[in-house]
């Protein structure tokens, strides 16, 4: 006969799972938020979008918002931030299901999907603009809304696989500060205006230029 101690650790603790219910609650409000506010910024405008719109068409109540964000235009920044780690978070749950082990590899594959998810999604790429900065990325991201820990963290996740690598490299922080200016800059540019040339001629180049810049930072 089990013992009461031994029954306890079997059952769901109530605390715990409504503490888990209400994070995912928050999260689920919060990601609301973020996606009305880019549909009905990239439809209508943000001059154009007021925060009754927004919350009404996210359906939660207008104190919810102020639980995250100051005013709109906060919301704005925040909202630039969250898609581009988006982007980013969505490359690297696809790296993770490659076979790929050294860390070139990893990046060029990184590289080459968030250059095709915004060469098919240009209304993301003009709300991003050319703010997919590994600066902004390290510096504000993991701090859209302090307490969802389970975001991608896309940060962290490259700063782990640069220190698991079999290669070294002198400078870690500006090989990889260079690499994404580089992705956003030039994906930008050929993907929105053909310059210097369409982004499928572009790539071969963008993949060289990041293999050059990480061979250059080896340690040998």
């Amino acid at each position: 006969m089990q013992s009461e101690r031994t029954i306890g650790i079997n059952k769901e603790n109530p605390i715990l799972a409504s503490l888990s219910k209400s994070a995912a609650n928050k999260k689920k409000k919060r990601d609301s938020l973020l996606n009305t506010a880019f549909d009905l910024f990239t439809n209508q405008g943000i001059a154009n979008t007021s925060i009754s719109n927004i919350v009404e068409q996210a359906g939660v109540a207008k104190g919810t918002f102020y639980l995250y964000f100051k005013d709109k235009y906060d919301l704005r920044d925040r909202l630039i931030r969250y898609k581009a780690s988006e982007i980013l978070g969505k490359a690297y749950t696809a790296l993770e299901a490659t076979a790929l082990t050294t860390l070139e590899d990893k990046v060029l594959f990184i590289a080459g999907n968030v250059i095709s998810q915004l060469s098919d999604n240009r209304l993301l790429l003009k709300f991003i603009s050319k703010n997919l900065s590994w600066g902004v990325l390290k510096h504000e991201l993991v701090q859209i809304t302090p307490g969802f820990e389970d975001d991608v963290n896309f940060v962290e996740k490259i700063q782990e696989a640069v220190k698991a690598s079999d290669v070294k490299y002198r400078n870690p922080e500006v090989m990889l500060y260079m690499i994404v200016e580089l992705i956003g800059s030039a994906s930008y540019n050929s993907i929105l205006n053909d310059e210097p040339m369409p982004i499928e001629k572009l790539r071969p180049f963008l993949m060289d230029a990041i293999r050059s810049i990480m061979r250059s930072q080896e340690i040998h």
